[in-house]
């Protein structure tokens, strides 16, 4: 496309993040025509469709091409206000963060970017192939995920290893002394009901701790609070992140069901290559944050 015009790019930008034409009509201040208006001139400026008008609205490949690299100029323009020693506007960056991540480790990367304020972060949580699939089509600047066989891409984002982040299988004493009083065994891991936020995980680690593959009770829920308080409520066990347990392991709030196994989880920061002072102490701090704390 030849001569972007910026001020659609803003349009089409406030109508992907907004997901209406209203909602971006008032969040710029103008008309809900004018906002139509400036959307179809881009569209037939790159005689494709570039949003799919729904509800919400959502963009097309291009549309969401566009709206990354209208982002990225936006990055960098803030960079230039810097070197020029012009009023800095905070940049809106976005990424996407395992769910484990956002309850350890990550948020203490976040202290040197936000106080003072250098950016907009928007944070989306997200599973490993979510979070893949928005920093490849550039809906996000990075994301962390679980390292795997397809992390490396020609033309995609720069990969780097964080470290690991290892999971041990835990319950309070009392849940552990009326289900696993004889040990943790298979036959009692065939009764107790666990908690799962990942299957393939505690698959492997049952298979790992125990040399069996089997069906077994279960209860399923996201990583969070809710399940972290349905172990500590003794209601079943459950891998959790040993950071995030250390504590209570040490006052015998939790105990380990078995000690000497457990599972550990690669996890890598995916980022394109921008070059400005937000992006570069944005990977800088996560990534060495990560490092200190994981494996």
């Amino acid at each position: 496309m030849d001569n972007l015009d910026y001020r659609a790019l803003a349009v089409l930008d406030a109508v992907v993040g907004q997901g209406s034409f209203d909602k971006a009509a008032l969040a710029l201040g103008i008309s809900q025509s004018a906002v139509s208006q400036r959307i179809k001139a881009l569209e037939d400026a790159a005689g494709r469709l570039l949003i799919v008008r729904g509800q919400p609205a959502l963009p097309t490949g291009l549309g969401q091409r566009l709206v990354s690299h209208y982002r990225n100029v936006k990055l960098m323009e803030a960079s230039l206000d810097i070197d020029l020693g012009n009023k800095v506007s905070m940049p809106e960056i976005s990424l996407a963060v395992d769910t484990v991540s956002l309850a350890t480790w990550f948020p203490q990367s976040l202290q040197p970017l936000l106080s003072p304020p250098r950016c907009q972060l928007d944070i989306q949580v997200a599973t490993r192939e979510l979070a893949l699939h928005l920093v490849r089509e550039g809906s996000v600047f990075g994301c962390v995920a679980a390292a795997g066989a397809d992390d490396v891409r020609p033309n995609g984002p720069q990969v780097t290893p964080l470290g690991s982040m290892r999971f041990v299988c835990v319950a309070t004493r009392v849940f552990a002394g009326h289900w696993f009083g004889d040990g943790f065994s298979v036959e009692a891991a065939q009764l107790a009901p666990a908690l799962v936020s990942d299957r393939d995980m505690m698959d492997a680690f049952l298979q790992q701790a125990l040399d069996w593959r089997g069906a077994y009770p279960h209860h399923t829920l996201p990583l969070s609070a809710a399940s972290s308080a349905c172990i500590h409520g003794s209601l079943a066990y459950g891998l959790m992140p040993a950071a995030q347990v250390a504590g209570a392991l040490a006052d015998e709030r939790l105990v380990d069901l078995a000690p000497g196994h457990h599972i550990d989880v690669a996890l890598n920061w995916h980022a394109w290559n921008l070059d400005t002072p937000f992006t570069r102490a944005l990977s800088e701090q996560i990534i060495a944050t990560a490092r200190r704390y994981l494996l």
